[in-house]
C-alpha cells in the first residue's frame, strides 16, 4: 500500500467522522389536548440519538424551528455515571405541533441565572434535604433531626416552604437561618410535623397508615438547570408485622406546581409469600379545608387557610386512575390509597400553590390546574425522530 492510498483512507475516514459529529436529527413532538401547555419537559433517549454518534449526552444540543438554541440538561437516570437521556423544555399551544432540530456540540455549561431547579443535602441543618424550582420548595428531614436537643422530630413527612419569587432561594434562606419569616419573597409558614404534610406517604394495613421514620441516606442524581431528582433511603419500618424497606425517588422540573413521587418498596417476607401494598398518600388536614375528589381523573385537591395569616394554599395528590382503591383519612390526614403493582413501585404527584404568588390565585384556577396536568400526565407529548440527515 504506498502513501497515497493510506492517505485516501485517511481522508475518507476522517470525512466520515466529521459527517457523523455533523449529523442532525429532526425531532417532531405534538400535544393532543386542547388547552395550552407550558413549560413541558421532553425527553430524548440515548437510544433516540444514537444516529448522532455522539456517546456524551452532555454535548447534544437543540434549536427550535426558529433556529434559536434551547437549554438541554443530560441526565444519568440510574446513578452509573453514564447519562442516559437528555431533556429540554418548550410552551405548546392547543394541538400544537412543534419542529426541533437536534445536533451535537459543545459539551454544556451553564450560568446559575439558568438554573430553574435545584436540591441538596442540608447537613448544617440537621439533615435536611430541600429542594426547589422556579415555582415552589420543599424539604424533608434527615436522621439528624430525631436527636435534635431541642426540637427532635421523627417524621418522613413532605415539608412546604412558600415562595413569590422565581429566583432560587433555599441557599440563601439556610444562610440566613430566618426562613419562618417572611421578607418579600416568602417564608416557611408550614408546620408538617407528624402528618404527611404535602404528599408523603405509608403504607396501609389493618386499616392503619404504617409510616417510616426520618431518611438515612440522600443520593442527587439530577441537579438542574432543568429538573432536580434524587433519592432518599429509609431504613427498614414495620407494616403489620412485616419489614418493608423504602427507597423514595423524587422528580421536580422548572415551571411546575407538583413533584413526581416513586417509592420503591421492599417487603421483607418469606420466599413464595408474596404481599400486596397499598401505598397511603396523604395532605395534611387543616379547619375549614375544602376537599374535592375526582378519581376518574386521577385527582384529588384541596383549599386551606395558611398559618400566621399568610393567605390561602392549594394542595394536590395526583395519580393513576386504575391504581384508586379509595380516599379515607386519619387523625392528622386526607389520604389516597392507591394499590402498589406487583413490581412494588408506586407513582404518584404531589404538590402545592400560594396565592399571594399570583399563579392560582383561587380554588377554581388551582383545581383547573390540577386537572390538566393529570390530563397531560395521561397523555404526554407525542414526539418522534422524523429524520436524520
Amino acid at each position: 500500500m504506498n502513501k497515497y492510498t493510506v492517505s485516501a483512507i485517511f481522508a475518507l475516514a476522517t470525512s466520515a467522522v466529521c459527517w457523523a459529529q455533523a449529523n442532525t436529527l429532526t425531532i417532531k413532538a405534538t400535544n393532543k389536548l386542547p388547552f395550552a401547555r407550558p413549560s413541558q419537559t421532553l425527553e430524548l433517549s440515548a437510544q433516540q440519538l444514537a444516529p448522532l454518534g455522539e456517546n456524551d449526552l452532555s454535548k447534544i444540543h437543540v434549536k427550535d424551528a426558529a433556529g434559536t438554541p434551547l437549554l438541554c440538561q443530560a441526565i444519568d437516570c440510574d446513578g452509573d455515571y453514564t447519562p442516559d437521556i437528555v431533556i429540554f423544555q418548550a410552551d405548546f399551544g392547543p394541538g400544537e405541533t412543534k419542529t426541533f432540530t437536534v445536533s451535537t456540540g459543545s459539551k454544556w455549561t451553564y450560568r446559575t441565572d439558568q438554573f430553574k431547579a435545584y436540591g441538596r443535602f442540608v447537613r448544617e441543618r440537621f439533615d435536611d434535604f430541600a429542594w426547589e424550582n422556579d415555582k415552589i420548595a420543599h424539604r424533608m428531614y434527615g436522621k439528624a433531626l430525631e436527636t435534635w436537643a431541642r426540637e427532635p422530630l421523627s417524621s418522613s413527612t413532605v415539608d412546604i416552604w412558600s415562595k413569590r419569587t422565581t429566583r432560587l432561594v433555599i441557599n440563601d434562606w439556610y444562610m440566613t437561618d430566618d426562613y419562618h419569616t417572611d421578607h418579600g419573597e416568602g417564608a416557611d409558614f408550614y408546620s408538617a410535623g407528624l402528618s404527611r404534610g404535602c404528599g408523603g406517604n405509608g403504607l396501609w394495613a389493618e386499616d392503619r397508615l404504617w409510616v417510616s421514620r426520618n431518611f438515612v441516606n440522600s443520593r442527587v442524581l439530577a441537579n438542574g438547570p432543568i429538573r432536580v431528582m434524587f433519592e432518599l433511603t429509609y431504613e427498614p419500618f414495620d407494616v403489620a408485622g412485616i419489614s418493608v424497606a423504602e427507597v423514595k425517588r423524587i422528580t421536580l422540573d422548572a415551571g411546575h406546581n407538583l413533584d413526581r413521587f416513586q417509592s420503591f418498596y421492599k417487603p421483607y417476607t418469606r420466599p413464595g409469600q408474596p404481599i400486596q401494598l397499598t401505598c397511603g398518600t396523604g395532605l395534611k388536614k387543616v379547619p375549614g379545608e375544602q376537599i374535592e375528589l375526582n378519581a376518574e381523573r386521577g385527582w384529588l385537591v384541596k383549599w386551606e387557610k395558611m398559618e400566621k395569616n399568610a393567605g390561602n394554599q392549594g394542595l394536590a395528590l395526583v395519580f393513576d386512575p386504575t391504581q384508586f382503591v379509595k380516599q379515607t383519612e386519619d387523625a392528622r390526614n386526607v389520604l389516597v390509597l392507591l394499590k402498589v403493582p406487583t413490581n412494588n413501585v408506586v407513582t404518584y404527584w404531589a404538590g402545592f400553590c400560594w396565592d399571594k404568588a399570583a399563579q392560582y390565585p383561587t380554588f377554581d384556577s388551582w383545581k383547573k390546574y390540577i386537572d390538566e396536568f393529570a390530563q397531560a400526565i395521561q397523555t404526554p407529548i407525542e414526539v418522534s425522530v422524523e429524520s436524520a440527515k
